[in-house]
């Protein structure tokens, strides 16, 4: 598959993304991921529910692993499967992602304070590690990153 059209199939995964994120409850950081199936069809799609329901872990990527695990693969392995988030993942959610064998890690907005994909850390592809995932970042980073920036800038009024 040629460069380009990579580009675009993520273009059109991270845009179900950007759905998922603007699904967001008030008062959670609109920040959503889909997990696609080796097949194309999405399994699991989530927004960040952190504050919503009182749970640290209630990260979009954590919620959509959890879901897209029920529905497929042998209970926990999401081997050949892709990630699609809007902001670059945190290490709680990196490290997730790496358990579960997700194969493919698609983001949007590099997160320079947290981020654990190239950012401030590389937890997916850490040689040291038996399993590293394909990693695709900045898809679509600037309408991504509006929807944190803007959240936050509403929030600060």
């Amino acid at each position: 598959m040629d460069r380009g059209s990579v580009q675009r199939d993520a273009e059109v995964m991270m845009r179900s993304a950007v759905d998922a994120a603007r699904a967001a409850p008030p008062g959670d950081v609109p920040i959503g991921a889909v997990i696609y199936g080796p097949d194309g069809v999405e399994l699991a799609r989530a927004a960040n529910r952190r504050e919503t329901d009182g749970d640290p872990t209630a990260h979009a990527e954590v919620l959509a692993l959890r879901e897209a695990a029920r529905r497929y693969g042998d209970g926990w392995r999401l081997e050949d499967c892709t990630l699609v988030v809007t902001v670059e993942p945190c290490t709680m959610c990196a490290g997730a992602i790496g358990l579960a064998r997700v194969s493919r890690v698609v983001f949007g907005a590099w997160e320079p304070k947290t981020g654990a994909v190239g950012s401030l850390w590389d937890v997916l592809r850490d040689p040291r590690l038996v399993h590293r995932p394909e990693v695709l970042g900045g898809v679509l980073e600037a309408e991504c990153a509006s929807l944190v920036t803007g959240f936050f800038s509403a929030r600060r009024r």
